[in-house]
């Protein structure tokens, strides 16, 4: 393939081909950009032609990068990133935030308190694109093409920066008819002879409650005839007085308040502080600051 002397790859391109490798795919891509699968196909073929090399591999069922592929998927990045950053530049120094962000967090605290603040951080900067989307997994924040992660947990990647954004943890509590009916634990081991709900989302250990006691933290190996990969499943569980379950304040706190919930072994949590975790080539982003600083104040009201 014979490269077009002096020829520079457009940024739009360089965009596309990141979506393709991210989406795995010319019709996923041009789903998630809004575009047609033809008009995708064709500005990868327009780029391989402007750089003189094949980037990807195609086959009915997949693609995968060339060597050259991986090369310009570096770069690309990089560009794009520079392009980013500029775009940032510019909006500070007309002190109105604009442009696209991509937010995540996860599902209930994404719903609960993560959806509003957004929707005020929209009214306050009317020339920002907010996108939020919602999981219960781990999320590769860099590969998957997002600018900021609202994350519950304390375990914060060395790559990225973390703001501390409100402080939370997680309590032990049961509903008062299973407490009733089964017992109340008055020691830590006597967990293992209770129905506990287990969730297994992001990064607590499946089966294991890792918890603080005082100054010092101590595990217990828990089962029940419950689990869940999501926490407001096993919620529901623990209202309806199937088990022990291991709950952030934030979502347990009002039942707590209504009597709904009993918190159990009340000497014992585990911390889950609430973060706005970016990536550090975004760490001057003016648009990614105003932001986060905007959730910083929101959430100085959040009482956990």
């Amino acid at each position: 393939m014979t490269q077009h002397k002096d020829a520079i790859p457009l940024p739009e391109d360089l965009r596309v081909f990141l979506m393709v490798i991210r989406k795995s795919g010319f019709a996923a891509a041009a789903d998630e950009l809004g575009l047609s699968p033809a008009y995708v196909s064709k500005r990868i073929q327009i780029l391989e032609s402007t750089l003189g090399t094949r980037l990807l591999h195609r086959t009915s069922r997949r693609i995968a990068l060339t060597d050259d592929g991986e090369r310009v998927q570096r770069w690309a990045l990089r560009i794009l990133d520079d392009f980013l950053q500029l775009h940032s530049e510019l909006a500070d120094a007309h002190a109105t935030p604009s442009g696209h962000l991509h937010l995540c967090s996860s599902f209930g605290f994404g719903r609960n308190h993560v959806a509003p603040a957004i929707s005020q951080l929209a009214q306050a900067y009317p020339a920002l694109e907010i996108r939020l989307d919602l999981f219960d997994r781990e999320v590769d924040i860099v590969n998957e093409g997002f600018d900021l992660e609202i994350r519950v947990g304390d375990d914060i990647p060395g790559q990225h920066i973390g703001r501390h954004l409100v402080s939370n943890r997680r309590v032990l509590c049961a509903a008062p008819d299973y407490l009733q009916r089964r017992g109340t634990p008055t020691h830590l081991a006597e967990l293992e002879a209770h129905d506990c709900l287990v969730i297994k989302e992001r990064d607590n250990a499946f089966g294991v409650w890792d918890l603080q006691h005082g100054a010092s933290a101590e595990s217990v190996r828990v089962r029940g005839p419950l689990s869940s990969n999501n926490g407001e499943i096993v919620l529901q569980w623990a209202l309806d007085g199937r088990g022990v379950l291991l709950r952030s304040m934030w979502d347990v706190k009002p039942l707590l308040e209504q009597g709904r919930l009993v918190q159990v072994l009340p000497g014992y949590s585990q911390p889950a502080n609430v973060w706005a975790v970016y990536p550090t080539r975004l760490a001057y982003s003016g648009k990614l600051r105003a932001c986060v600083e905007f959730l910083e104040q929101h959430f100085k009201g959040l009482s956990l």
